[in-house]
């Protein structure tokens, strides 16, 4: 770690050591490129380590592989949240990756001459020739406008803070409001204690067969493939995302859970309303609505009017700096453990033959 008055120097910087940027390191490991990880946490994969804890892929472990490493143990299981965190530490200590922990970036500039700077909150300072921004997809939680006109009394966790039904309180009604494999993980773990549970999930989404056949037919098609820019990924990015089958069949099926379709507004008396249906009085509710972009500290022309960063597969238009991890990066996949290399190998080929 550097002091406050020193500068490191060096070729290529990635920021974040979770699933993308490792993908990157072993790209740049690969090549023989001097590179550092510097990540916020004090420890790899830190993202996984607050998840709930009820929480597990969605795809299996052999279709969840980072590049030069395969899970240990039965390729067949769907790994949970712990176990995602220490597959990704055995990996960064496999390849001996450079990781400089407890280094947020709080500023990050491109020189005059070309390169950049970076600055941490540890008081350290880099430059770089090249940089990797893989700080995930997205961080800042997103919640709907509405949300702020609930009554005081009903607790609000988003999922990024939910771990386990004990964090609410109480017996009373909970709604999860969401459309994803998240918000339906979470309903059921709060259902399982017996408390009333209202999901506002819209009924477009579709759920899909999580079994090894549908992943092998992903994997092996164009359906985790298809850029973003081709006709099949314009069409496909046009669709709702799907949510697992299995997760939404055994919560539909429970007796003390209610779908009341996409939330659209508070009424007067702090229920929440939804497309099909209203809630009772409720004691909480739990926001699996995703996440915006937080990139504050990154001072480049390259964001777009909703603070996405804009580029082609990942590359920006600045020369040397590039994305990794985000949804839809490059395809389908590219938010996933499954797709996290695939973009790597590319975004690393390309950046290195920049002049």
């Amino acid at each position: 770690m550097p002091s406050v008055a020193e500068v490191v120097a060096i070729d290529n910087i990635i920021i974040g050591a979770g699933q993308a940027g490792l993908a990157a390191a072993y790209y740049l490991q690969q090549h023989r490129a001097p590179f550092i990880v510097l990540e916020a946490a004090n420890t790899v994969g830190s993202a996984w380590t607050v998840r709930y804890d009820s929480l597990r892929l969605f795809s299996p472990a052999w279709a969840s592989r980072l590049p030069g490493l395969p899970w240990p143990g039965s390729p067949w299981r769907y790994p949970t949240a712990l176990e995602t965190t220490a597959y990704l530490q055995a990996y960064a200590a496999h390849f001996a990756f450079p990781i400089a922990f407890g280094q947020r970036v709080i500023r990050l500039q491109p020189l005059a001459g070309g390169g950049f700077q970076l600055e941490t909150t540890a008081g350290g300072t880099y430059r770089a020739r090249r940089l990797i921004v893989a700080t995930g997809p997205y961080m800042a939680p997103r919640l709907p406008a509405f949300a702020s006109e609930l009554p005081t009394t009903v607790m609000q966790l988003h999922s990024s803070q939910y771990q386990r039904p004990g964090q609410v309180p109480g017996r009373g009604a909970v709604a999860v409001v969401g459309s994803g494999n998240s918000a339906l993980q979470i309903a059921a773990d709060l259902a399982a204690g017996g408390r009333p549970v209202f999901v506002a999930f819209d009924e477009r989404v579709k759920p899909f067969a999580n079994n090894h056949l549908g992943w092998l037919i992903m994997v092996l098609t164009s359906l985790l493939r298809a850029p973003g820019h081709s006709r099949l990924g314009r069409w496909l990015r046009q669709q709702p995302e799907t949510v697992v089958s299995r997760d939404f069949i055994h919560l539909r099926r429970l007796s003390n859970v209610r779908f009341i379709g996409r939330a659209v507004a508070i009424q007067p008396d702090g229920c929440l309303q939804g497309q099909l249906a209203t809630t009772s009085p409720l004691e909480a509710v739990v926001w699996a609505t995703g996440f915006r972009p937080a990139y504050d500290w990154l001072e480049a022309p390259i964001f777009d009017a909703d603070g996405r960063p804009r580029h082609h597969r990942g590359l920006t238009a600045v020369p040397g700096l590039a994305f990794l991890g985000l949804p839809w990066l490059d395809n389908r996949g590219s938010a996933l453990l499954h797709g996290a290399g695939r973009d790597a190998r590319r975004v690393v080929r390309a950046l290195l033959q920049q002049p």
